[in-house]
């Protein structure tokens, strides 16, 4: 239902754009997406979100300042622009979509639990 793209090889200090698009559905605007990562032996961690309705939107520390989550309501595509790649970004990119549009805006749109719907994951590997 969500396929995210975009993932590659870079080196640090690089950039790629993921996009996040749905198929099968539509993005209601009262949607928020959330942008997810999973390295290997690791947790999935929460990157970013935005709520569709507002453009509110909200990073995880570790990616402030070099992320940015936007949304083409009509491309009904949601992107994450990240900039300065390092190598501790390696992971696979994940994005999921849920209707209580608030989590966009807020921390507890981190939190992949609230989430209904997945898409399949884009590898993204930074190269030091």
């Amino acid at each position: 239902q969500l396929q995210a793209a975009g993932g590659g090889l870079v080196q640090a200090g690089g950039s790629l754009r993921l996009s996040c698009a749905a198929s099968g559905f539509t993005f209601d605007d009262d949607y928020a997406i959330g942008w997810f990562r999973q390295a290997p032996g690791k947790e999935r961690e929460g990157v970013s979100c935005i709520s569709k309705i507002d453009g509110n939107s909200y990073y995880a520390d570790s990616v402030k300042g070099r992320f940015t989550i936007s949304s083409d309501n009509a491309k009904n595509t949601v992107y994450l622009q990240m900039n300065s790649l390092k190598p501790e970004d390696t992971a696979v990119y994940y994005c999921a979509a849920d209707s209580r549009f608030r989590l966009g805006g807020s921390s507890f749109g981190l939190f992949d639990y609230w989430y209904d719907y997945w898409g399949q994951g884009t590898q993204v590997t930074v190269s030091s």
